[in-house]
C-alpha cells in the first residue's frame, strides 16, 4: 500500500487524496468524520477498553463531536493513557506531508519557511511521504524538569552560525515536541506535574491555535488536538493544573475503575498473560477469577487503604498472573500436565498485591502483607457466599468437629491432596456442585475442594493455621492446618 502512494505533489493532485487533503480540513474536522462513519457502521470506538461503554465513552465521543481538547481525570490503572493511544482511530491512515518536514507540514499549505521555499522553488516536483496514523501521536510524560524548549523549542545557535542566519530567523528554530506534533494528536500524561510557567505555554495553542519561540515574532499556526491525564487529587485538592489552562481545556472526562467484577475479570483475562505452554494444560476456574477481582473490590473499600492514590486495576492482573505461576512450578515439581489454580496459589500471590496500594497509618501498623491476606480471606468469603447461597456443608463441618484435621502443604501434589479430600466426609461431593454437570478432572475438583475449606473458614466455621516456617535444608513452607473451631457447632445452629 505505502509503495503505491504518490511520491510528489503532482502525482498527489492526480490521486484520490487530493480531494479529501487540498481544502485544508483539520485535525479535529478528520476525527469529527472518521468518528462519524464509525458510529454509522457500528464499529467498536475504542477497542480493549471495557467498562465504559456508559460512562466514559459517550462523554470522549462527545468531545470529539465538539472539536474539543479533552482532559481524562482518574486515578492510576483507569486505562488513561490506553485512551489517548486509541484516539488515533479517529485520524485517517494515511496523511501526505512535505517530505523531510520537522512538522509534518501538508503539500498544499506549508507552514514554516522552509517548506515555502521549498515549495516555490519546485511546485508540483514537491517530494512528499505518506505519515501513518500510528505517526501522527505524540506523548510526552508530564516532569517537573520538562522546560518549554522540549515542548515548545528554542533557537539552534549552531544551525544560525553554519547557515549565516540571524537568531531572529525562523529556520534557526528546533522545534519541540509540541510543533513536531503538528496535523496530529499531541497528548500530555500527569499535566499537573508540568511546572506552572510550562503550562502558560500551552495557552496560545489551546486557543489561538498559534506558538511562539523565545520571543521571536515567528507565527506558527499549528493544527494539533490537545488531550490530557490527570489524577483527580492532583487536580482538584492540589491545584498543580493553573486555572487560565483548565478554563481552556473543552471537555474534562472522569475514568473509574470497574463497575462490576464481571468488568473487572474481562479486563483482567484481556490483560493477564495466561497462555503458559511447555505441554501443560490451564484451566482457570471462575471463582478463583471472581476471588482475584474481588480481592481488589475490597482494597478499594478497605478505610486502611488511601483512597487518594487508588488500587490499580493492575493488581488483579499481576496477581492471576502470579497465582497461575505458582500453580505452573507446583505442576512441574510433580510433573503434572494439567494446571490448575487453587486459592492456596492467590495466597501464594502476596507480593504482586502489596506493591499496588498505599496505606494509612492503621494499615501500615498491620503491614502489608497482613492487609494482603485479610483481603483475600475477605475476596473468598463474598464469593463463597454468592457461589453457595443454598448449599450444605453440614457433613464438612461435622468432620471437623469430630475431631478430624487436615494438613495441605503448600506445594501439595494433586493425587496427594485428592487423597486426603477423600477422607472428609462430604468434600468431594460439594466439590462437583460447584463445578457444575460435566466430567471434570482431579486437578478441578482438588481446586474447587479448596475453595470450599478456604470459603468455610473465611465465614468462620472451621478454624485454619498458618504457621509459615521454612525448613533451613529444604526451604519448604510448613503445612496450612484446617481444624475445627469449638464454637462452630453454635454458630452453625
Amino acid at each position: 500500500m505505502e509503495n503505491d502512494l504518490p511520491k510528489n505533489l503532482r502525482e498527489l493532485r492526480e490521486s484520490p487524496f487530493h480531494a479529501i487533503h487540498c481544502q485544508g480540513r483539520s485535525v479535529k474536522d478528520e476525527m469529527r468524520l472518521n468518528l462519524h462513519s464509525l458510529l454509522r457502521r457500528k464499529e467498536s470506538l475504542l477497542p480493549g477498553i471495557v467498562g465504559y461503554e456508559d460512562s466514559v465513552l459517550p462523554n470522549i465521543v462527545n468531545a470529539v463531536l465538539s472539536r474539543h481538547n479533552m482532559i481524562l481525570l482518574g486515578l492510576r490503572g483507569q486505562a488513561k493513557s490506553r485512551i489517548l493511544r486509541l484516539l488515533v482511530r479517529f485520524l485517517d491512515e494515511w496523511t501526505p506531508v512535505i517530505q523531510g518536514c520537522e512538522i509534518n507540514d501538508s503539500p498544499y499549505r506549508p507552514i514554516c519557511g522552509s517548506c515555502r521555499r521549498r515549495l516555490a522553488e519546485l511546485g508540483d516536483d514537491l517530494p512528499i511521504e505518506f505519515l501513518h496514523r500510528d505517526r501522527r501521536y505524540v506523548e510526552k510524560l508530564a516532569t517537573p524538569d520538562v522546560t518549554i524548549a522540549d515542548i515548545i523549542g528554542d533557537l539552534d545557535p549552531i544551525r544560525a552560525a553554519k547557515g549565516g542566519l540571524n537568531l531572529s530567523d525562523e529556520l534557526t528554530i528546533h522545534y519541540g515536541l509540541l510543533p513536531r506534533a503538528n496535523r496530529g494528536i499531541f497528548a500530555i500524561n500527569e499535566i499537573p506535574d508540568l511546572a506552572g510557567k510550562i503550562q502558560v505555554g500551552l495557552f496560545n495553542i489551546l486557543q489561538e491555535g498559534d506558538v511562539q519561540i523565545k520571543g521571536y515574532p515567528v507565527r506558527l499556526p499549528l493544527d494539533v488536538a490537545m488531550v490530557f491525564t490527570a489524577n483527580p487529587e492532583d487536580y482538584t485538592a492540589r491545584g498543580k493544573i493553573i486555572t487560565p489552562l483548565k478554563d481552556r481545556i473543552g471537555s474534562e472526562i472522569r475514568t473509574h475503575y470497574p463497575a462490576t467484577i464481571q468488568d473487572g475479570m474481562a479486563i483482567t483475562r484481556q490483560e493477564a498473560w495466561l497462555l503458559r505452554d511447555y505441554g501443560i494444560r490451564c484451566t482457570l476456574p471462575t471463582f478463583v477469577s471472581e476471588v482475584v477481582e474481588a480481592i481488589a473490590f475490597a482494597a478499594r473499600k478497605d478505610t486502611r487503604v488511601d483512597k487518594r492514590s487508588g488500587v490499580s486495576q493492575r493488581m488483579p492482573i499481576t496477581c492471576l498472573e502470579n497465582a497461575v505461576s505458582n500453580a505452573e512450578r507446583r505442576a512441574l515439581m510433580h510433573g503434572e500436565k494439567h494446571l490448575v489454580p487453587r486459592i492456596g496459589d492467590i495466597y501464594a500471590a502476596i507480593p504482586s498485591l502489596t506493591g499496588k496500594f498505599e496505606l494509612e497509618y492503621e494499615g501500615e501498623l498491620r503491614g502489608a502483607d497482613n492487609i494482603a491476606r485479610e483481603l483475600i480471606r475477605s475476596a473468598v468469603g463474598e464469593v463463597f457466599q454468592q457461589r453457595t447461597q443454598n448449599a450444605d456443608f453440614q457433613q464438612v463441618v461435622d468432620w471437623f468437629e469430630l475431631g478430624g484435621s487436615l494438613s495441605i502443604p503448600l506445594d501439595a501434589s494433586t493425587s496427594r491432596c485428592f487423597d486426603q479430600f477423600q477422607g472428609i466426609q462430604g468434600l468431594l461431593e460439594r466439590s462437583d456442585d460447584l463445578l457444575g454437570s460435566g466430567k471434570h478432572s482431579q486437578e478441578q475438583r482438588v481446586a474447587a475442594a479448596e475453595f470450599i475449606l478456604e470459603g468455610l473458614y473465611s465465614r468462620k466455621k472451621i478454624s485454619r493455621t498458618e504457621d509459615r516456617v521454612f525448613k533451613a535444608a529444604e526451604g519448604k513452607q510448613q503445612d496450612a492446618t484446617f481444624t475445627a473451631r469449638a464454637e462452630t457447632r453454635k454458630r452453625w445452629n
